[in-house]
């Protein structure tokens, strides 16, 4: 099942999308995090914290689950 993580901005980054979808406990927790575990964004692997997450984007971190970005704004 896929999780929807809704942000209130146009785009979020990969470091805060995961403090926001609670797979890691704070932002500082980002770096080593990609360090540690694939993650795929539109089925692309891309281990970048600074990488801009939109509205439709699909997030698959594997053993830890499927999340899809949905905007407010």
């Amino acid at each position: 099942m896929t999780e929807k993580i809704t942000i209130q901005t146009e785009y979020i980054t990969l470091g805060q999308f995961l403090k926001l979808a609670n797979v890691i406990q704070s932002g500082g927790m980002a770096k080593w995090f990609l360090g540690e575990h694939d993650v795929f964004i539109n089925d692309e692997q891309d281990q970048r914290r600074g990488r801009k997450l939109r509205d439709g984007d699909e997030i698959f971190i594997p053993e830890v689950g499927k999340y899809q970005v949905k905007s407010e704004g």
